[in-house]
């Protein structure tokens, strides 16, 4: 016993009739194929990609007066990305620039200030040094939020660039009012 399935032409187009019809709803397949997955095709919406021209940078003031370093870390390093704008592309610097003033003022919790260590390496013999976080405060006290930050960006090129962004200050004053930069509250 032999069946045989008579298949329509593969070389028609898609507006020409068919008469291999499917069993339930009476239409051709190819009409059922058409409807299906060309027109969904032709109504799926495009992502948005930024391009470098387009992109409006803002600049914003954080104030770091008793926020945890991390946290702070967190905000500013998605603010210097563009993470927290709508048109966030990740491989487009979309991000703002961020000025952190009071960063001696940041806040470290629990025992940090003891246990917390930061390393630097000369290059020279016996140029190993281990710092605590209090003696950095204590010294340069911008070099906390630039290295919490430094490790949430991506490594490379684009996190280079990103990072050139990020202007900290000690105290509470910065350069930067001619820019009329806005305050953000985290």
């Amino acid at each position: 016993m032999t069946c045989e399935t008579v298949l329509p032409d593969h070389g028609q187009q898609f507006g020409e009739a068919v008469a291999w019809q499917h069993g339930r709803s009476g239409k051709s397949v190819l009409q059922i194929f058409k409807n299906s997955f060309i027109e969904k095709r032709r109504e799926k919406m495009k992502t948005y990609l930024a391009k470098n021209g387009e992109i409006e940078r803002k600049h914003i003031v954080v104030d770091a007066a008793g926020i945890p370093l991390g946290r702070l870390a967190v905000k500013i390093a998605n603010s210097l990305r563009g993470k927290d704008r709508p048109t966030y592309t990740p491989h487009v610097d979309t991000g703002c620039f961020v000025i952190v003033i009071n960063a001696e003022k940041v806040l470290l919790t629990g025992s940090k200030d003891t246990k917390k260590t930061y390393e630097s390496f000369s290059g020279y013999r016996s140029g190993h040094k281990i710092l605590t976080a209090d003696v950095v405060r204590a010294k340069k006290p911008e070099r906390l939020i630039r290295e919490a930050v430094w490790g949430m960006l991506p490594k490379g090129r684009l996190g280079r660039q990103q990072y050139s962004k990020l202007k900290i200050y000690a105290g509470a004053e910065h350069p930067h009012a001619a820019q009329t930069p806005e305050t953000v509250k985290f």
